[in-house]
């Protein structure tokens, strides 16, 4: 089965569709959280979301704070401002299927998914391999699947060195998956790896092959909805350069 793997939407539509566009022949779709936040477009993200074959999705943490269900406060100013539009403008069917979202699941034998991490779900950064080596107790699976950091990265454990290693993907490069890992496909709505395009990654799950990609789209679109919606500049500024 080949999976469409994505993170962090963020409420951007126009990258979203960009991504499936791109993406083409997919049987089904593994989201890693945070619909919403940031940007201009959340409840018409969830309904595309929705419409995607055998959909497994899980919350992050702006999903769950714009239910209110985490304080505000956890957020810094810009966040916050975003946050509180957001829960202002979600609709009834946007909101119960972002409350229907199990925090953990494990989406088949060989694959965990979660939007932090494995032992925390809605917070935990993996940003290093420290980070990773102490999540791997937390997960039965071969592999875990996790967003939030916004950054494509692939952490593999070595058992017979007994060691964990980082690496950045290279695009378009399917990479063999064995023994055990962290993957995270990097962010559709915002990424914070320098490079703009949406990020995503189409997983095999029968040849366990993991191929990250990128996309260009029109992110000045993107921005003049962000202005028109009064949310913070920051989070216009920030799309066109992948931070």
């Amino acid at each position: 089965m080949r999976v469409l793997v994505i993170s962090d939407i963020h409420a951007n539509y126009t990258a979203f569709e960009a991504v499936l566009e791109d993406a083409d022949d997919f049987d089904a779709v593994w989201c890693l959280g945070d619909v919403v936040g940031y940007g201009p477009d959340p409840n018409a993200c969830v309904e595309l979301l929705s419409e995607q074959p055998n959909l497994i999705c899980v919350p992050g943490n702006h999903d769950i704070a714009a239910l209110g269900k985490m304080p505000a406060e956890s957020f810094n100013g810009d966040a916050r401002r975003s946050l509180l539009w957001q829960q202002r403008v979600l609709s009834g069917s946007t909101m119960v299927f972002l409350d229907s979202l199990p925090k953990k699941v494990e989406a088949n034998k060989n694959v965990t998914l979660s939007h932090g991490s494995p032992r925390d779900p809605v917070w935990e950064y993996i940003l290093n391999t420290m980070t990773a080596r102490m999540n791997l107790p937390e997960f039965a699976t071969d592999f875990a699947f996790i967003g939030h950091t916004h950054v494509q990265s692939m952490f593999f454990y070595d058992e017979k060195e007994d060691r964990v290693s980082l690496e950045i993907p290279r695009v378009g490069l399917p990479i063999s998956l064995s023994g055990r890992g962290i993957f995270n496909p990097g962010s559709v709505g915002q990424p914070r790896d320098r490079d703009p395009r949406a990020a995503y990654a189409i997983y095999d799950t029968e040849a366990l092959v993991w191929e990250p990609q990128r996309i260009a789209y029109d992110i000045e679109a993107v921005q003049a909805r962000i202005r028109e919606a009064g949310l913070p500049e920051k989070h216009a500024l920030r799309l066109a350069e992948g931070w």
